[in-house]
């Protein structure tokens, strides 16, 4: 049986009614809803000294929620669960537990506690994240490649505060960046439930269905849309995970204008984000999907390539290439959810795109795990995000290789 899959017809769909609105709304509660994804990572130093973690716990902490995120999406996916259940509820119901989760920390629970409840947090957030996207796309067919690309930069904008609540509140105890973060996220909780809602282009609905992620798993230009996706995440979250400590490093290490500063210089970086998939999302739509996911990647490649040679300076070199690398490492993240809600069954888009996230942030894991014993193995954090180069350089590749297919049609209203 034929697939159904949108194309350039759809594309040609007129803006819907309301859907500036609704797009500031959602992008607000992404916002909110994301502070818990690093309110741990941000206070690592103060966690490091309270509670005498080692290394590999600290890691723990950001990779935990990476772990819990993935057990969520693929479970998600498992169940359909995106596809059959509303997705203001879900995302509501998800956002205020990920708070409850996150509030967890402040009662000091020890280690083994304390990555429970990062754990908890990512489940959570595997509730908010697909659903998002899904939603998104229920608004926009013309312009839906820049609509996922502020959703993700909204995404990426809440993922950086608790960096700038550590950074702003200099000796503040660590507690109000967790409280700060999960009052935020019962923010976002509110507004899922009360003032988003589906848009004119809804999906079909479906029932539980679990064979679907084999068929997803062997359609071919979804294959390559999310090889495209794993090279991109291989590199994402360890580069946000680890960039403060390779700042902090590089402050210690002779470059002078970063010292005491690696927090704000790392909420910049990860910030800078925001306009990259403002970016990412208006090349997307006019030059294609797989254009603009291999040219960000081969940029973003580069940054991680090029930003050893700048540990000890100059500061401005150093800078600017980290803000260049902050933009083009999330820029083309919507564009592989945006390929999915394009080349897909659109009964199963919910499903495709959990699996697609959920995959892709097991990947995450492995190389938030391997990028601190890499710095240890090679003498130091200068040369440790040479690691991560591999991960663009394939995605790339695969994007390429999508683009020269028939099916590549669909993205984009043709524009592959």
């Amino acid at each position: 049986m034929a697939v159904p899959r949108e194309g350039a017809a759809a594309d040609a769909a007129p803006p819907a009614a309301g859907s500036v609105a609704f797009l500031a709304l959602m992008a607000l509660a992404v916002v909110l809803s994301m502070t818990t994804w690093f309110s741990a990572t941000a206070i690592v130093p103060e966690l490091t000294r309270r509670w005498g973690l080692s290394a590999s716990a600290a890691a723990w902490l950001t990779n935990g929620v990476q772990v819990g995120f993935v057990v969520g999406a693929l479970g998600s996916s498992l169940v359909n669960l995106a596809d059959v259940v509303p997705l203001n509820r879900l995302m509501a119901a998800s956002a205020a537990f990920g708070a409850l989760a996150n509030l967890i920390l402040l009662a000091e629970p020890g280690t083994a506690g304390a990555i429970a409840a990062r754990f908890l947090t990512g489940l959570a957030l595997a509730g908010v994240y697909p659903p998002a996207l899904k939603m998104m796309a229920t608004w926009f067919r013309r312009g839906r490649g820049l609509a996922l690309g502020l959703l993700i930069g909204a995404l990426t904008l809440g993922s950086s505060l608790p960096h700038l609540f550590r950074a702003l509140g200099g000796g503040v105890d660590w507690r109000l960046v967790v409280a700060l973060a999960s009052a935020a996220s019962l923010a976002a909780a509110l507004v899922f439930a009360f003032l988003i809602k589906e848009g004119p282009y809804p999906f079909a609905r479906a029932t539980v269905d679990p064979s679907r992620i084999g068929a997803v798993l062997r359609d071919r230009p979804l294959l390559l849309a999310n090889l495209g996706y794993f090279g991109h995440m291989w590199e994402l979250y360890a580069m946000w995970g680890w960039f403060l400590a390779f700042a902090a490093a590089s402050g210690e290490a002779g470059n002078a204008a970063l010292a005491g500063r690696a927090s704000l210089v790392t909420f910049a970086v990860v910030a800078s984000g925001v306009p990259g998939c403002i970016l990412g999302g208006w090349l997307s739509d006019r030059i294609g999907r797989t254009l603009t996911t291999a040219l960000m990647m081969g940029a973003s490649g580069a940054c991680a390539l090029a930003i050893g040679f700048l540990f000890t300076g100059p500061a401005w070199a150093f800078l600017l290439v980290a803000l260049l690398w902050g933009v083009a490492v999330i820029g083309d993240s919507a564009q592989f959810s945006a390929a999915v809600t394009e080349l897909g069954d659109q009964r199963f888009v919910g499903t495709a795109l959990a699996l697609q996230l959920g995959l892709g942030f097991g990947l995450t894991v492995l190389a938030i795990w391997l990028v601190p014993l890499f710095a240890g193995w090679i003498g130091g954090w200068r040369w440790a995000f040479l690691l991560l180069v591999p991960g663009p350089v394939l995605g790339a590749g695969a994007m390429l290789a999508l683009r020269r297919r028939p099916e590549a049609a669909a993205m984009a209203g043709g524009l592959r």
